[in-house]
């Protein structure tokens, strides 16, 4: 089985979900190709060449895939898959844009957020948000998958392959950039962290989020929040842990004031340790918690900040 990897990156840095979308791949065959497409990104394809499970990268380096719109890679990345059995895109916002568009223009179906592979053929994806999971077999000579990445280790980069550089015609599309409004934080990526404190509907207010902040800051951590939070103004909604926002699995999760909707569950519930602070000990974070703190946040978090 050959696969072909589609890189996730801004054209300078190659994201670390690039490194677990190999880890899935390498479970179905040890020859992959990783594929760069941006603009100015020669970077990013030296990144990728050092990337353990890699057999060659292919780089595409055009000015008309600097902002790499979907409209404009899946046309190039269908014509190239004619070659492989298998295309891999990280399930994040990008790799849900592009993978369907990809599949459709090949006519094959999309396997989609897997969190295990069982042979080439067949994978794990979870449904009914993460209450289920389905085992899903496909027969196509193709196999367009996402991948969620906080289901799989990252790889090692201890390799050094050659990468090709080649040229494809763009496509034309009627997409356009309008603006970039971009969060800048110190903070950890809040996917890529190994310690992420989020607070919910509890936490009461925007101001009372910089107990969260202070409690981050001290443990170096991310910070998230849940769908009732963000509804509420909080904090920006880039921070939604949950089904309808970011997928985490960090080492830590410290669930501040929240609840334990479904929802938000079937977004952190593969971390590796849980902890929830809340006042009702009734609420079902505690159902998933590895250790529970039940009582006021507003008394509790002032302590553990000076303990830490």
């Amino acid at each position: 089985m050959k696969n072909l990897i589609i890189a996730e990156h801004d054209n300078h840095q190659l994201h670390a979900d690039t490194l677990k979308v190999v880890s899935a791949a390498t479970q179905t065959s040890q020859d992959n190709t990783l594929l760069v497409m941006g603009s100015q990104c020669d970077a990013v394809a030296q990144q990728a060449s050092q990337i353990d499970g890699i057999s060659q990268v292919i780089c595409i380096d055009d000015p008309a895939y600097v902002h790499q719109f979907a409209e404009s890679l899946a046309p190039t990345i269908a014509n190239m898959a004619k070659e492989y059995q298998g295309v891999w895109c990280c399930s994040s916002s990008k790799g849900k844009d592009l993978a369907p568009r990809v599949a459709a223009k090949c006519g094959v179906g999309q396997i989609s957020d897997i969190v295990q592979v069982i042979d080439e053929n067949t994978f794990i994806r979870p449904i009914y948000a993460g209450n289920a999971f389905a085992k899903v077999t496909s027969h196509d000579d193709l196999r367009v998958v996402t991948v969620r990445a906080s289901a799989f280790e990252v790889v090692e980069c201890n390799n050094q392959v050659d990468i090709i550089y080649q040229q494809a015609t763009p496509h034309s599309h009627s997409v356009e950039l309008v603006s970039i409004d971009k969060t800048e934080s110190a903070r950890p990526e809040l996917t890529a962290a190994e310690v992420v404190i989020s607070g919910g509907r509890g936490v009461g207010s925007k101001e009372n989020f910089a107990l969260i902040e202070q409690l981050a800051d001290k443990l170096g951590a991310a910070i998230g929040a849940s769908r009732a939070a963000v509804d509420a103004g909080f904090v920006a909604n880039d921070l939604q842990v949950g089904q309808t926002g970011k997928i985490v699995a960090p080492k830590l999760y410290i669930a501040v004031g929240i609840s334990g909707a479904i929802q938000h569950l079937a977004g952190m519930k593969e971390s590796k340790v849980i902890v929830a602070i809340n006042k009702d000990p009734e609420s079902p974070i505690f159902e998933v918690a590895d250790y529970g703190l039940v009582g006021d946040l507003f008394e509790i978090l002032p302590q553990l900040i000076e303990q830490l």
